[in-house]
């Protein structure tokens, strides 16, 4: 259990210092900066890079979401449940507690929003509780029927990383203007206390609707999906 609370701790670490990272450091940099498509990129590269990594000794989830799905759907013993998720935490705070010194080096640096989580004013298209609460929990669903899909045994072996990085990617094509994007508490627990905004707040909503789109997606791919081959 140690090396498995080991992978998860360290690959949510990668998640939120390159994920998050490329957000602070590189989203708005003058006339270069990567902006949207970028950041949704560097999220789906860091699951998709990880997951190769570590994901054969832990499952290689890095979100407390994903880890109740995979316990929802009977991929995870629910006693692992706790332990996971307080590795993912810590992770992630590790990395953003870094990501803020590394940040703070330059001479005019503001926190601001440091890539947390929002709705209303701190949303960056400003929509609404309602908005960011479906676009967050529709979008969690259809995750975790992408990760049980592609790690299913009737999927081809070896090559599961691949279209969950690029549902992350795509995931965050889509809602980053909603909400910046979660689907995942510990990437937002993990920034939230760096925000210079109000963002530990609204944290309940990124955990609650990536937690319910979760055992959705379980729901979704055991009743209407599986097989008894997969």
């Amino acid at each position: 259990m140690i090396k498995k609370l080991g992978a998860e701790f360290f690959g949510t670490f990668w998640l939120v210092f390159g994920g998050c990272g490329a957000a602070v450091l590189d989203a708005a940099f003058p006339q270069l900066g990567i902006g949207f498509g970028g950041v949704a990129l560097a999220f789906g590269l860091t699951v998709l890079t990880m997951a190769f990594a570590v994901g054969g000794i832990s499952g290689g989830h890095f979100n407390p979401a994903v880890s109740l799905g995979a316990a929802a759907a009977g991929r995870l013993p629910w006693n692992a449940l706790g332990p996971y998720w307080a590795a993912q935490v810590l992770g992630g705070l590790l990395a953003a507690s870094l990501l803020y010194l590394i940040a703070s080096g330059k001479p005019d640096f503001v926190a601001g929003a440091f890539a947390s989580n929002g709705y209303g004013a701190l949303s960056p298209g400003h929509y609404g509780l309602l908005s960011g609460f479906l676009i967050e929990t529709i979008l969690t669903a259809g995750f975790l029927v992408v990760i049980l899909g592609a790690t299913s045994r009737t999927a081809p072996a070896g090559f599961g990383p691949l279209p969950i990085g690029l549902a992350l990617t795509l995931i965050h094509l889509v809602s980053i203007p909603v909400t910046n994007t979660s689907v995942n508490p510990a990437r937002s627990t993990a920034v939230a206390f760096f925000a210079q905004t109000a963002a530990i707040g609204q944290l309940w909503l990124f955990w609650t609707a990536p937690l319910i789109g979760a055992l959705l997606g379980a729901f979704i791919w055991k009743s209407l999906i599986a097989t008894p081959e997969s």
